[in-house]
């Protein structure tokens, strides 16, 4: 018989990166987690290696990236082209491109290559650190929602694999990140609708190789009489590389055909010709066949949830899978964290399928083109010549595979990912009618990720990446650019005073002893919902501390000189503030969503409107009335 059951926030099934990633974050946000796999170790080398831009700022903001960068991964700044040569005599350089090119505002411009077994072991020391500990060989077993307990309405069986003693729990949430052949999707009834039959079959193979071929230190895609190869380097003098074993266009297909690990070498072999390739070691090896699917749904009751692989499906070579599956984890778990913080109403949980949704079936729809035009087209030199010419994003032509590849990058770096207008990223439908949102002027779009900008933190003089200054910690972020202090004091002062009303949606989710905060409690001193930071326009603002209402005296870390130079907006004395639109002498001020992307942008005026303008915006979806619905803003 099941064990008496236990009580748990969320349970958590799978522990890839999708199942990592979402632990980690409610862990450190002081959540109750059953987290349990069915493999009795962590991955121990292969499988996903790409951690493109975006999900590179995310990493960071988590606090692992530097275990990450420890490992000394390969970085990829540039791809090859090679194309086969006239009369069979091998392949040729024609031509590269930036693996994120200049057009795309980053930090990382570079994918970083490092294998999965030690992106899983950052994830796993660090939710230890918040007494979270993945339980292994365990597995699923069962699962009903049978609203016995309102508050844990969810009943799972687990079963520990190495005894067979199965357990009963319970839980508010259930997250399935088990991968393809996910259980809870099965059970659920949840189909997978394919895009395409699968047309290829190919192996993937880590190792240490020996070869005269010029460009093994950086991603290559190699078509050649031969068949079809993709390069990427790897960390320890590694090479990873996607060998095309079968097409649907051979006379013999076969979507189930597999090869060996010597046939794969030799197929290699024939490819890189005329360059030698011989192997020192592999580390490991796959063979996969491609198909593009994505779930009709990722929930039926807003209590079981999947995410990653067992939403959807592609082909390895874009680089998406993991990354992909990191953007789910996130917003599904600050998504939660709204709802069982008592901020935000469960309805908002809808938009986990609706944002994540459309963005996998963006992805399936590239990778779909992608594989195809990999695995079965040779693009001319002329072609692929035509995208070493620019790297600033305009086009210079307009053939389908180059064209293809350029609009690709912003996408597939992770900064191309927009959310719609919804109840979080406000546009002209949103329930907040006030006048005051969307400023002229302002280049910033709600659903769109928040760029990088650098400014001086004042308590200590430090030159810091915005983007960066407050963690993954579950809060809107409001950003207030206050111009030139000697223009917007007023405004500063009402904004705070505005701030503090009884009412306002800072106030009425303060923690119950707000007056009494650690000092070392740098970006939530009040507040588990919202960490404010203040921006000045000039060397002005480095006087004005001191004047700042108590408010947000509170936030001394969270005070800026925007006074550092952008090549983006050259000869900008407030490089932040021309950068995103703000004007340098009345500035403005810009929400973000706990995950970093951008809700919406107010205009910073004197009187109660700009308050009164949030107050709206949050009372969209939160739990308790706000304001009182007399805004007055003086212009």
């Amino acid at each position: 018989m099941p064990h008496a059951a236990d009580r748990y926030d969320v349970v958590i099934i799978g522990a890839g990166p999708v199942g990592l990633l979402s632990s980690l974050c409610f862990s450190k946000w002081g959540y109750k987690i059953k987290h349990i796999d069915n493999r009795p170790l962590p991955t121990k080398t292969g499988r996903a290696d790409g951690i493109q831009p975006r999900s590179l700022e995310i990493l960071r903001n988590l606090g692992i990236k530097r275990k990450l960068m420890a490992h000394d991964p390969a970085r990829v700044y540039d791809v090859a082209f090679w194309d086969p040569l006239p009369e069979g005599k091998g392949i040729h350089r024609t031509g590269n491109w930036p693996s994120c090119p200049s057009f795309i505002d980053t930090r990382y411009p570079f994918t970083t290559l490092l294998h999965q077994g030690l992106i899983e072991r950052a994830f796993i020391d660090e939710i230890a650190k918040h007494d979270t500990t993945i339980e292994r060989p365990w597995t699923i077993v069962g699962f009903k929602n049978d609203g016995k307990d309102s508050t844990y309405p969810v009943e799972v069986t687990l079963k520990d694999l190495n005894t067979n003693v199965e357990v009963v729990v319970r839980t508010k949430y259930l997250f399935g990140g088990e991968g393809a052949k996910s259980f809870i999707r099965e059970q659920l009834g949840i189909q997978i609708f394919h895009k395409d039959p699968i047309s290829h079959v190919w192996g993937v193979m880590d190792g240490v190789v020996q070869t005269d071929f010029p460009d093994i230190l950086t991603k290559c895609t190699i078509h050649s009489d031969s068949g079809s190869i993709m390069v990427i380097p790897r960390e320890n003098n590694m090479v990873r590389l996607y060998v095309q074993i079968s097409s649907s266009t051979d006379p013999d297909w076969n979507p189930r055909k597999t090869a060996t690990v010597s046939e794969v070498q030799e197929a290699a072999k024939r490819i890189f010709r005329p360059y030698s390739l011989k192997w020192d070691r592999v580390e490991w090896y796959s063979v996969y066949p491609i198909g593009q699917g994505i779930a009709d749904k990722y929930t039926l009751d807003h209590r079981v949830f999947i995410g990653g692989d067992s939403c959807h499906t592609h082909s390895p070579k874009a680089g998406q899978g993991m990354n992909t599956a990191f953007h789910d984890a996130l917003n599904f778990a600050w998504k939660i964290h709204l709802v069982e913080g008592g901020f935000a109403k469960p309805s908002i949980l809808t938009t986990y399928e609706s944002e994540r949704k459309l963005i996998a079936e963006t992805l399936l729809n590239f990778d779909a083109k992608y594989a195809a035009l990999f695995s079965s087209r040779q693009p001319s030199a002329a072609e692929v010549g035509a995208a070493s010419n620019n790297d600033d994003g305009s086009a210079n032509t307009t053939n389908q595979f180059v064209e293809m590849f350029k609009s690709a990058c912003e996408f597939t770096s992770g900064y191309g990912v927009v959310y719609q207008p919804n109840i979080f990223n406000w546009g002209p439908d949103h329930p907040a009618k006030s006048p005051l949102f969307n400023p002229q002027g302002v280049k910033l779009i709600p659903g769109r990720v928040f760029p990088s900008c650098t400014v001086t933190r004042l308590s200590d003089a430090y030159k810091v990446p915005l983007e960066q200054e407050v963690p993954a910690n579950g809060s809107f972020r409001i950003h207030i650019f206050a111009g030139n202090p000697d223009k917007t004091r007023e405004a500063i002062n009402d904004f705070a005073l505005n701030l503090e009303k009884k009412r306002s949606f800072y106030s009425s989710y303060q923690k119950e002893d707000s007056t009494n905060f650690s000092y070392f409690e740098r970006h939530n001193p009040h507040s588990r919902f919202f960490t404010l930071s203040v921006v000045y326009s000039g060397k002005k603002g480095a006087s004005t501390i001191d004047q700042l209402p108590s408010v947000l005296r509170a936030y001394k870390h969270h005070i800026y000189v925007d006074d550092i130079p952008d090549i983006r907006v050259p000869n900008a004395k407030a490089a932040a503030h021309m950068k995103l639109g703000f004007d340098t002498e009345n500035g403005g001020v810009v929400v973000l969503r706990p995950d970093g992307h951008i809700a919406c942008t107010v205009q910073l005026v004197r009187g109660s409107g700009t308050v009164d303008a949030l107050n709206e915006y949050f009372a969209a979806f939160a739990t308790k009335p706000l304001g009182d619905g007399n805004s007055q803003a003086r212009l």
